[in-house]
This record gives C-alpha cells, structure tokens and sequence, in this order.
C-alpha cells in the first residue's frame, strides 16, 4: 500500500487540509500456456504451465532518462553515468564475494552449484559446476508481487 499526503485548501479561505490518499497499484502481467515434461520422469503426462511474457524491455539509458526528468538538478547523461559506475561496482563487490545491498531495493549475491561429494575432505573446486548472481527483492519489490494481476495471450 502506498500513499501520498499534500495540503490543499478548504473551500474556506485561508483554511487548508492534510488530505491523504491510500492507493495500491495494480499491475498486469501477461503469460502464454506451454506444456512441459518433466525431465527427471520423463514417462509422465506432460502438463501446461504458465510462462510469464514480457511486453518489451528498458534500457539503462530509458532508465536515467526517467530519472532525470523527475529532477531537476540531475541530467540524464549524469544518471547514466552514475548508473555505469554503478553496475561496475556491482560486479567487483560481488567478485570478491559480498553481498550487495540496495536498501529496500534489495540485494545481489554470488551463489553456486556443485555435485556433491562422498565427505567434505574429497570434496574440491573441480566439483563446482558454475556460479549464478541471486536477486533478493527488497520489501517494495515484494509488495509488487502481491498486486500483481495475470492476463493470458497468445
């Protein structure tokens, strides 16, 4: 839920009233029916699931764009260049192994999968298939999710 508070005047002259809007946004997500098997029982049924479809991207240079217009005393090319500087550091800081925390935003980690090993002792690097960068959302973020509404396409 957010909300939004401002001052506006009373019909009477010069009196003025805090009037504050609750309001939860809505959004769409679209998604397209595809039948999957199960590869780990192959013998199964398939069945259909939901794939989520997107309606096109953004771009880090739309990005500032819009940031900069609700400011201002930033330009977009400032943005930009923040936003540059930015995913640098994203990736040297989770190089070496830390998290990265965006506030409410949320946070980016370094997480891998392995084969397993018979005991701790044998096990080693070679047993480590690849790395993946880990999105947690923030709490905004997850507060989307739970107003989110689905519409099926083709």
């Amino acid at each position: 839920m957010r909300e939004v508070s401002g001052v506006f005047p009373d019909n009477d002259q010069n009196n003025y009233q805090l009037l504050t809007i609750n309001y939860q946004l809505t959004m769409s997500v679209t998604y397209v029916v595809v039948e999957r098997g199960n590869p780990l029982k192959p013998q199964e049924a398939k069945k259909f699931y939901a794939q989520a479809k997107a309606s096109g991207e953004v771009t880090l240079k739309k990005l500032s764009k819009e940031i900069a217009q609700g400011s201002t005393t930033v330009s977009d090319t400032d943005v930009l260049a923040v936003l540059n500087d930015l995913t640098k550091l994203l990736s040297r800081h989770l190089s070496d192994g830390e998290i990265v925390r965006f506030g409410d935003f949320g946070a980016f980690q370094i997480t891998v999968s392995s084969e397993g090993a018979d005991s701790a002792d044998k096990f080693n690097a070679s047993h480590i298939r690849g790395g993946k960068i880990s999105f947690r959302p923030g709490i905004d973020l997850r507060e989307t999710l739970a107003t989110l509404k689905y519409e099926k396409t083709k």
